[in-house]
């Protein structure tokens, strides 16, 4: 079987079994776990590692086999989750952090999943439910240790829903509350018929409200220019790259990604949707996350190892946490 994440796909892309899956090189063996921590280095074992930085677990879509997904992704290499706190309203906010708290007991126990972390924000077009309880209850969240993100909060021009003047409001409303508790924000936005408008009104924003917190964050799922990535790279944001990457008319995003800097890099799944172009249609999740990452690392002109340790070191440094973040 081919090394790296060109095994990996073999076998989740041409359906072979888990076992099958255990026999990359990439892959994530628990069996052989107690020995790596005490043969290798943090760093290597952060190379050997990915980061999905967006997956809505808390789907429905996943109520039938959230452990199995979560273990394949474990067997693909995936280390760690953010899992996204939005729910369909503030009301469902608090159910990335249950299932986080949730499948880490598990893991601590011995089961083979991922390490999850929570976010907690308010989506663009459900700002329009942005009271004072629903703020005070994203505060309560983004005090918790496993909620280590904001969003994902920003503007959507795209679809239609909540208002512009609204939109913008409860963005600066979940700017101030991310700042007060010291969390770096999770951006999502997309302007109408793919222009620019919603960025421009964006980074208006984020220049005023945003900037002097030096806090940063992800331009989740990103699918602008080059413009926008450059002023959001200045800005302390990292670019997170998702499945539509992978898609045969997403070339003028290939031409973006191939001019970003190693350290500006994330790869996410935004699972269940956008699942790569192999499985386009399907249902996302977690363990595809390596066809992005194998994709963006052919477009740098580096290996795919090269690329996990750079997106996983990207990560950990963004959210402060160890390098051995997936261990």
């Amino acid at each position: 079987m081919k090394g790296g994440f060109q095994g990996l796909k073999a076998a989740i892309f041409e359906g072979r079994s888990s076992a099958r899956l255990k026999s990359c090189p990439f892959a994530f063996r628990p069996s052989k776990l107690e020995l790596d921590v005490t043969r290798i280095s943090n760093a290597a074992r952060e190379a050997r590692l990915l980061i999905d930085s967006h997956a809505h677990l808390d789907s429905p879509r996943y109520a039938d086999d959230r452990e199995a997904m979560l273990t394949r992704a474990s067997e693909a290499g995936v280390g760690a989750v953010l899992s996204i706190g939005i729910g369909e309203g503030p009301a469902e906010m608090h159910q990335a952090l249950d299932l986080c708290r949730q499948f880490n007991l598990k893991r601590e126990a011995g089961a083979p999943l991922p390490r999850l972390y929570a976010s907690a924000g308010i989506y663009p077009h459900s700002t329009i439910a942005a009271d004072d309880q629903a703020l005070a209850k994203l505060a309560a969240l983004l005090a918790e240790p496993e909620v280590i993100a904001c969003g994902e909060i920003g503007l959507d021009y795209y679809h239609e829903g909540a208002p512009r003047d609204v939109q913008r409001r409860g963005l600066i409303h979940q700017l101030e509350i991310a700042a007060a508790r010291q969390r770096p924000i999770l951006i999502h936005c997309r302007g109408t018929n793919e222009s620019t408008d919603a960025w421009d009104d964006l980074f208006l924003v984020l220049d005023e409200h945003w900037a002097k917190t030096g806090l940063g964050g992800i331009m989740h799922c990103f699918g602008a220019g080059w413009e926008q990535a450059r002023r959001s790279l200045d800005l302390g944001f990292l670019i997170s790259f998702a499945g539509n990457l992978t898609y045969p008319k997403a070339q003028p995003l290939r031409d973006v990604a191939a001019r970003m800097p190693l350290d500006g890099i994330l790869v996410e799944t935004d699972a269940p949707w956008l699942a790569p172009a192999p499985l386009r249609g399907q249902r996302n999740e977690p363990a595809f996350v390596v066809q992005t990452a194998s994709t963006l690392a052919g477009l740098l002109h580096v290996s795919e190892v090269e690329i996990a340790a750079a997106t996983t070191k990207n990560f950990n440094r963004l959210f402060q946490l160890h390098p051995d973040v997936g261990n």
